[in-house]
């Protein structure tokens, strides 16, 4: 059997299947023999060919039975959910159906009579939910991509607590038809990979109008943001009460980002919060009752074995709202909506922490509702108000993932999702004086291998600058003994002017690793990439020449940089 091929990579994630010992993740897996026979008519020309997916059991599968979690509720569907559908026209080999928090109530991964779906990183602690299956099998390199559903978080919080990446889409772009509702009117099919590019891609083809579910739709996407973005924060009274070390490894993946030329913005993201709890704590709730309310109520006696006791007080202290009580809340909400979008006005997203914790199975079996609702904190708000949401790692906190979330407006997806590959493949900078620099002959090099412009700069004063005996001639940057570019007393200063700004001229581009591993690896000698010390205080990749190429060579620095040596010969 060839490595690579469909039938390789089922018989791989059967075997991993075996070792995980995570039988908890599966409420029905499909048989190796039937898996393996799919995958064997895939055309390989199609854009997800062989790739194995996971499905969340409130998703439809034809021919597996549905559950939600609950055994009581089982039925056999005889056609895909849309999502379903497309993915696997694309493709994609379905292996099973997850496990998951019991009608898609909760965000531990706990609430389930087939078993807690323990972390991918550490069984100890729980996986995150609903969606704990889905987003267990993708960690754990079972499954490539998963699909999931969001209402609250489900397709974020154990995106982050797993350490893959979770796409909340703006709600309807996939339809939920298929889906076992939890709010009908809330719910998004979600997308989870190991890989941003490939959990896009995978929300992008299930996406389109599905005519039985009413609520979806398609829109024009906002544009991509700005090469300056400026990206929203919250205060730091926000920020308060998460895990030991969380707020120290959120203002890390703050300044990574800032690192790229972003501007942060830091915001009093209260009514977005406010919004947040009318979720639970409103009269949404009872959206919950309307799905699979009647359903428990003619299984009470089931409660405690087949029905979680969690999620069936949740579902049924739904019944007690009043329209009324929906009429205020609605109103409420559409307020806190106009004030959330005031605070953002003018940011290309917000970025918060996905969660603010990562509980122990122990934390949440002693405290299920109150463990449960610290994990929502920054993930309620989002479909109540109509955003879309990204969820993506952003490293590790004593050796569990910690994870980010950039959050928008509708239609934002793409947009989300150009941030998050900024922030997840953040570039390389590159200091250049010469003949690379804006409007100079070798400057197309630089634009070729993928850079942009992030602006001037200027070295300390430790520099000295040299015309190289080369054809054309090249400048030639060295560093030298401190003050190595004269500096006031009188004397004349970087730039040619008694008294003036110390350093050496220049300009700072970006590069895609990639392209900088191309660009870097072709510079002839001398010229060598080395560090450089910006007067801003910056430690930049940048061009620098072996000293022997120098011996003997004009010294040009009193001119400040190659654009004012040039113009003056």
């Amino acid at each position: 059997m060839t490595a690579g091929t469909p039938a390789a990579r089922v018989e791989a994630a059967y075997d991993r299947i075996a070792s995980a010992g995570r039988p908890e993740i599966w409420i029905h897996l499909r048989p190796r023999e039937d898996v393996l026979a799919e995958a064997a008519g895939i055309d390989p020309a199609l854009p997800l060919a062989g790739l194995l997916a996971a499905v969340k059991d409130n998703i439809d599968v034809a021919g597996l039975p549905t559950t939600a979690a609950a055994p009581s509720y089982a039925y056999v569907p005889r056609a895909d959910a849309p999502a379903v559908a497309r993915l696997r026209a694309a493709g994609a080999v379905v292996l099973g159906k997850t496990n998951m928090d019991q009608f898609a109530t909760g965000l531990v991964g706990t609430r389930s009579p087939y078993g807690a779906v323990r972390n991918a990183w550490d069984p100890a602690r729980v996986s995150g939910g609903s969606s704990s299956g889905s987003a267990v099998a993708v960690a754990l390199g079972i499954a490539d991509l998963a699909l999931g559903t969001d209402t609250a978080g489900s397709g974020r919080v154990p995106a982050a607590l797993n350490g893959v990446v979770g796409v909340k889409p703006t709600k309807g772009l996939i339809p939920v038809t298929g889906v076992v509702p939890a709010c009908y009117t809330l719910d998004c099919v979600t997308v989870f990979a190991r890989d941003l590019r490939l959990a896009r891609l995978a929300a992008e083809l299930a996406e389109g109008t599905d005519p039985a579910d009413p609520l979806s739709r398609t829109g024009a996407q906002l544009p991509p943001p700005p090469a300056r973005p400026r990206i929203a924060v919250p205060a730091a009274e926000h920020l308060q009460g998460m895990a030991d070390s969380w707020r120290e490894a959120f203002d890390a993946a703050v300044a990574r980002l800032a690192n790229t030329g972003a501007q942060i913005v830091e915001s009093d993201i209260t009514p977005l919060l406010q919004a947040a709890e009318l979720l639970y704590g409103g009269a949404f709730v009872a959206e919950r009752y309307a799905a699979v309310g009647a359903h428990l109520e003619k299984h009470r006696d089931l409660i405690g074995t087949d029905l979680d006791p969690t999620v069936a007080a949740i579902v049924l202290a739904g019944r007690k709202k009043t329209a009324a009580d929906w009429a205020a809340d609605t109103a409420r909400l559409a307020a806190l909506g106009v004030a959330g979008r005031a605070v953002l006005d003018g940011c290309a997203a917000l970025l918060t922490p996905t969660t603010t914790w990562h509980p122990s199975l122990e934390q949440v079996a002693a405290d299920p509702v109150g463990a449960n609702a610290l994990l929502g904190r920054f993930t309620n708000f989002a479909n109540l108000l109509d955003c879309a949401s990204l969820a993506v790692p952003a490293g590790f906190v004593d050796g569990l993932p910690f994870g980010v979330m950039f959050t928008g407006p509708a239609f934002s997806d793409r947009a989300l999702a150009v941030l998050a590959e900024r922030f997840a493949n953040p570039g390389l900078d590159l200091f250049v004086v010469g003949a690379h620099l804006t409007g100079q002959p070798l400057n197309a090099q630089l634009v070729q291998a993928g850079g942009t412009l992030v602006g001037p700069a200027r070295t300390t004063g430790d520099y000295r600058l040299y015309v190289l005996a080369t054809e054309p001639p090249k400048p030639g940057l060295v560093r030298v003994a401190e003050g190595g570019a004269c500096t006031g007393g009188g004397q004349v200063a970087g730039n040619g002017a008694v008294g003036a700004e110390p350093g050496i001229e220049g300009e700072v581009w970006r590069l895609p690793a990639a392209g900088f591993g191309a660009f870097t690896a072709a510079v002839p000698p001398p010229m060598a990439i080395g560090t450089v010390e910006l007067a801003d205080g910056r430690r930049v990749s940048g061009f620098l020449v072996e000293p022997y190429a120098v011996e003997g060579a004009p010294d040009i620095t009193h001119h400040g940089g190659w654009r004012s040596y040039t113009a003056s010969t």
